[in-house]
């Protein structure tokens, strides 16, 4: 009788009269211009602002302890709630939507992949937030809209402000996952990124359930093709890379790789946009059209021209939009088993090798760590670079333990011996503040002697500290610059820089207890 009384609590908000499903681009835009949600740009984006929370509030995200899960879940990363909090929030919430004026409700898809693809549906209190929604899943076809029959609900009523002293959570905002119930519940933060990365946890679950490697990298295909996927955390150049005009791009942030193939989770892209140009990134640029929705952009009230270099509101401006605007792009979404496999990084440090080779057991030690570098002045406390490490590069978005994405990785690469590369897009010469970043140039040059197999036969050297794998050659690249020491006038600093970093991975490392010693073997030395 409970199940019962939670499925058509919200069966009664969607078919509603004032519930408005899969609404047009047009429709959608005029109803958020007509309620004050966002404006109108002159490229035709809707533009809006989402107030006190910029970005993602981790602290708020939960997830609700269930029987069904609870023994699958990481409780060291996810945090756990009581189901009858779930439940309490869950009917405040409908009944707080029950009461506004309008609701918008948008069925799709997360997954391109018709096989594994999950099908899904959105309620929202903002006629801004469905159009976001609109921008970022999978549209479906008027056929598909007819027999959709949703397995997940994403509900994001950003007015109802929760009381943790009442509600059991942290703050006004919560974000809470239920795999029993399945839905995702949304409130008190406007920041839309939740949507996008709460289904993303979702399919970090699902997918593995059915031997699915669901994946945190953007990925392209070349004319041949050869599929390529690349790793890296904000700021490593994972965008720059994979927006390849010699190849077609899949997706840019969420894949699953399963026995098909590689598919894109999305139908959209959400790209940061702080000191976005269009002579640098004409990609993201030209994308950001008709239908788009702009996050915190500072808008001219005179010309509607977004300031994409102001960031009174937040360095974390975004833009959402289909995958459609983007011209070279492989549609549906789908290609074959990656033949290269790239991870990026930033080194601060300047220790790392440019490009290096990784054996099955490294390609695991380094998507186990998933490191880069903060630099100093991106958030407050900050003075020096500092190492960060992100479990598969994506660590507040997995509910299962790392290593069973690891695993999975590991027995892929093996089965369709692919080629691992990390490449360091950060400093040579010297730390921040004294190197050079890496030339873009060589960067790509390195990278695309990677994708074209150039480098799988290539001699290497074994760096001392790391035990990377170091090609002595490789096209366009002077031989130098692939030998970070040989970059530092000082080898006495240079040595002490590196074995700085090799203890901050073997510190991080340390929670990986569960792994093979071949792994742990696999770090630095």
């Amino acid at each position: 009788m409970k199940t019962i009384s939670f499925t058509s609590k919200m069966d009664d908000i969607i078919k509603s009269e004032h519930s408005y499903m899969n609404l047009s681009v047009s429709h959608l835009i005029e109803k958020s211009v007509a309620k004050g949600e966002g404006l109108l740009t002159d490229s035709g984006s809707l533009s809006a602002n989402t107030g006190k929370y910029t970005g993602r509030s981790p602290k708020d995200k939960f997830v609700v302890r269930e029987q069904e899960s609870e023994n699958m879940i990481d409780w060291d990363s996810n945090q756990p709630i009581n189901e009858d909090v779930f439940d309490r929030l869950y009917t405040k919430v409908l009944d707080y939507l029950k009461g506004i004026n309008e609701r918008y409700v948008f069925k799709g898809f997360a997954g391109a992949d018709p096989e594994s693809r999950l099908p899904l549906q959105v309620i929202n209190e903002y006629a801004w937030h469905n159009l976001f929604a609109q921008q970022l899943f999978i549209q479906p076809s008027a056929d598909e809209l007819q027999n959709h029959s949703p397995e997940f609900t994403v509900i994001s009523a950003p007015g109802f402000k929760a009381d943790p002293a009442v509600d059991g959570t942290n703050s006004e905002a919560f974000i809470i996952l239920s795999f029993k119930k399945k839905v995702v519940l949304i409130g008190g933060t406007k920041y839309a990124g939740e949507m996008k990365k709460s289904i993303f946890t979702v399919m970090n679950y699902l997918l593995p359930k059915k031997d699915i490697l669901s994946m945190h990298c953007s990925a392209n295909v070349g004319l041949e093709g050869d599929v390529a996927l690349f790793f890296g955390l904000s700021g490593t150049g994972k965008t720059t890379l994979s927006n390849d005009p010699n190849r077609k791009l899949i997706g840019d942030d969420e894949h699953g790789w399963s026995d098909n193939g590689v598919f894109n989770i999305e139908g959209g892209c959400y790209a940061k946009t702080i000191h976005l140009s269009k002579e640098k990134e004409p990609q993201i640029w030209n994308a950001i059209g008709y239908g788009a929705v702009l996050e915190n952009v500072v808008v001219n009230d005179t010309t509607r021209e977004p300031d994409y270099d102001d960031n009174r509101l937040t360095e974390n401006t975004r833009a959402a939009y289909s995958i459609d605007n983007v011209p070279n792009v492989i549609m549906p979404s789908v290609a074959g088993h990656p033949n290269t496999i790239v991870f990026l990084t930033a080194d601060a440090f300047g220790v790392l090798p440019p490009i290096s080779k990784l054996t099955k057991e490294q390609a695991m030690y380094h998507f186990l760590s998933g490191y880069t570098s903060k630099l100093a002045g991106t958030e407050r406390g900050v003075t020096a670079p500092e190492a960060t490490f992100s479990t598969c590069f994506g660590s507040p978005f997995l509910p299962l333990a790392a290593t069973v994405y690891a695993e999975m990785l590991g027995k892929k690469i093996d089965e369709h011996q692919v080629d691992v590369y990390l490449v360091n897009t950060g400093w040579t010469g010297g730390p921040y503040g004294e190197g050079d970043r890496i030339n873009l140039n060589y960067t790509r040059a390195m990278v695309q002697a990677a994708l074209q197999g150039e480098l799988r036969h290539e001699e290497t050297m074994t760096d001392p500290i790391f035990g990377l794998h170091m090609p002595l050659h490789c096209p366009g690249v002077p031989d130098h610059v692939l030998q970070p020491n040989k970059t530092w006038e000082n080898q006495e600093a240079y040595e002490e820089k590196a074995k700085l970093l090799a203890e901050k991975f073997k510190e991080n490392f340390k929670k990986f207890d569960d792994v093979s010693e071949k792994i742990k073997a696999a770090g630095p030395r």
